[in-house]
């Protein structure tokens, strides 16, 4: 079981995507993002998995949440540094997890 502890160790912070790449690399259909943590983390790369509800341009802008103090993962030819958070539809597909209001800030940690 999970302590509180242990959910304390995970840094996770709300994140504003400025550019999104196609990532034909992937072995399945993915994005490359750049995301700005705010001044404090500054801007980290992403991929995600999340084409089959997002076009590029739509997320431009978005609020994200990402856990942002994960080792880098290399991703084929591309290292993802920090790991954005979504949940399943009922066919596995994923939608991302982001802030309900506009007014969270760039860079909050969630608690």
């Amino acid at each position: 079981m999970a302590t509180i502890e242990d959910f304390l160790k995970l840094d996770i912070r709300v994140g504003v995507i400025e550019e999104v790449q196609d990532f034909p690399e992937a072995r399945k259909p993915a994005y490359k993002l750049l995301i700005d943590f705010g001044p404090t983390i500054g801007k980290k790369r992403s991929s995600a998995q999340i084409t089959h509800y997002y076009k590029k341009e739509e997320l431009i802008g978005k609020k994200v949440l990402g856990v942002v103090n994960f080792p880098p993962r290399q991703i084929g030819p591309f290292i993802s540094e920090v790991l954005t958070l979504g949940v399943p539809d009922a066919n596995n597909q994923t939608i991302l997890i982001a802030p309900d209001k506009l007014e969270a800030i760039s860079g909050g940690k969630l608690y």
